[in-house]
């Protein structure tokens, strides 16, 4: 949930709200736990004190009013809310010099959201890119309460980027990364991502991987597809026309993982 009086997000959850506390604590204005969850969060309690911002114990009714959902695991933490800015040519630099990320297009279904980023950042992608103008969003771009609580505290890992148009990124993009488009209708299967990394990458010199996913139901438009170095699929049994786009990402990210 966001609080738009006060520029805040509600993360709630208990690997999620840890995992904001670990690794960017400035950003928590206030936390409400329930009693038993208070030896898990003594240090940011005690962080929160000295930085003059309340915590408050509360029971599971409260909670639930302030993150607006009963899977808050006992702990809710008002974060300021994230500024998703657009990808920069040091990002991409960064990105290119051997750094996997995943492109989203059209994935607006913030479990999917959450998931994607939960496999990013176990199987080490540091990129997570979404396109501003993605129908499937209201007004622009946010990170919700429900891509964080699935993400498990994956946000923390990953530098969430947004751009202005998929195709016009992947055609400059792809003179520096390795760009890989899913499709269920492709030739080439994710087991050749083997043979594609090794011959653009060398011991001395690895390249980035770009992941491009699309829309459950319509996959990647045709101008995006045009657009990515190589176009993969998963082979699997036909009985089912495809994967969640979830389950996809972190068949493909395991892959690349293992391939580089």
């Amino acid at each position: 949930m966001r609080n738009k009086l006060t520029d805040e997000l509600a993360v709630c959850g208990m690997n999620a709200v840890l995992a904001v506390g670990q690794y960017h604590p400035m950003t928590i204005n206030r936390l409400f736990l329930r009693e038993d969850r208070l030896s898990s969060f003594t240090v940011i309690c005690k962080q929160l004190a000295e930085r003059k911002r309340p915590y408050k114990i509360c029971e599971d009714e409260e909670l639930e009013r302030i993150c607006k959902s009963v899977h808050h695991q006992g702990v809710v933490a008002m974060i300021e809310e994230p500024v998703i800015e657009f990808l920069n040519t040091e990002d991409l630099s960064l990105w290119a010099a051997g750094k996997t990320g995943v492109i989203l297009h059209s994935v607006g279904n913030d479990h999917n959201l959450g998931a994607i980023a939960r496999a990013a950042a176990f199987f080490d992608a540091g990129f997570l890119v979404l396109n501003e103008k993605d129908t499937a969003f209201t007004d622009e771009i946010r990170l919700t309460t429900s891509a964080y609580r699935v993400a498990e505290g994956a946000m923390e890992h990953l530098t969430v980027r947004k751009i202005k148009n998929t195709a016009a990124f992947l055609k400059d993009a792809s003179k520096q990364l390795i760009t890989i488009g899913t499709d269920t209708r492709a030739r080439r299967r994710i087991g050749d991502l083997d043979g594609i990394v090794k011959t653009k990458t060398s011991s001395s010199c690895r390249s980035g991987v770009a992941l491009v996913l699309g829309n459950e139901e319509t996959g990647l438009p045709q101008n995006i597809k045009d657009q990515c170095s190589h176009l993969l699929r998963i082979p699997g049994t036909g009985n089912i026309d495809s994967l969640n786009v979830s389950q996809a990402a972190a068949l493909f990210l395991h892959a690349i993982f293992e391939f580089i």
